[in-house]
């Protein structure tokens, strides 16, 4: 049985915050990529991506996912965790992947530091264009897919608790 949840989305689309208060009322432990991949290298991601980088940036991240090793977790990943094949794999053998869709207008709201936030993407790639791209990525692995426009934390959290419940119950 998967009982892992693993977090997917755009930059800015809470999943670290929505991970951070699942775990809590689920009683399991939270694991947030970025954080993860940042104490590994001493550096922050807009460090990274600064001296080597978005791919670079990228292959980190992959290799952050495939380190995590664990049950009852909930894992926020970094916003490119879809562009590593090998690392979602990974993470689905033991977890059921959540996409928190959140419309780009929300996104554009809450991303003022688009340029310096580490966000691994082509130097000349605009938010918009990222997200389309990553929107397909997000889609192809989600197990279950919460609309986040004009839903506050709390209900997110809700809203991913019951679909989580559902599809643990649903032989796969």
């Amino acid at each position: 049985m998967k009982n892992n949840i693993v977090l997917i989305g755009m930059p800015g689309a809470g999943k670290s915050t929505v991970g951070l208060l699942l775990a809590k009322k689920l009683g399991k432990n939270f694991v947030d990529t970025d954080i993860l991949l940042q104490i590994r290298e001493g550096k922050t991601l807009q460090q990274l991506m600064d001296e080597k980088g978005y791919l670079y940036l990228r292959e980190c991240e992959a290799s952050a996912l495939q380190a995590i090793d664990g049950h009852n977790l909930v894992i926020a990943t970094g916003g490119s965790a879809v562009y590593s094949k090998a690392g979602m794999s990974h993470l689905q053998q033991n977890g059921i992947i959540v996409y928190l869709e959140t419309p780009l207008q929300t996104l554009r709201q809450r991303i003022h530091d688009y340029e310096t936030r580490g966000i691994a993407r082509r130097p000349e790639q605009s938010f918009a264009a990222l997200y389309t791209e990553r929107d397909t990525l997000y889609r192809e692995y989600a197990d279950a897919t919460i609309h986040c426009a004009d839903a506050s934390v709390e209900q997110v959290v809700s809203m991913v608790c019951s679909a989580v419940t559902g599809l643990s119950r649903t032989p796969r």
